[in-house]
């Protein structure tokens, strides 16, 4: 069975992050997002827009195709 695409961009984000050292907790304060929301986000629960996706990879320092590419893996 195919995982979801919400899943894997979630997938991705979380492997960018911890890859950068940040806590969830702290990432999501920088970007000015609730740690529960953005930990949604990780799990593939919340179907994000564009902008949304957009102030979470300029928070990575990521273009947002380097994401939706390891999503695609």
């Amino acid at each position: 069975m195919a995982i979801p695409l919400m899943q894997r961009i979630g997938r991705a984000l979380r492997t960018r992050r911890k890859h950068a050292g940040r806590s969830q907790e702290s990432f999501a304060a920088q970007i000015g997002m609730h740690r529960t929301y953005y930990s949604a986000i990780e799990r593939g629960e919340k179907n994000l827009q564009i902008d949304t996706l957009q102030r979470v990879c300029a928070g990575l320092g990521v273009q947002m195709w380097e994401v939706l590419k390891d999503a695609d893996l």
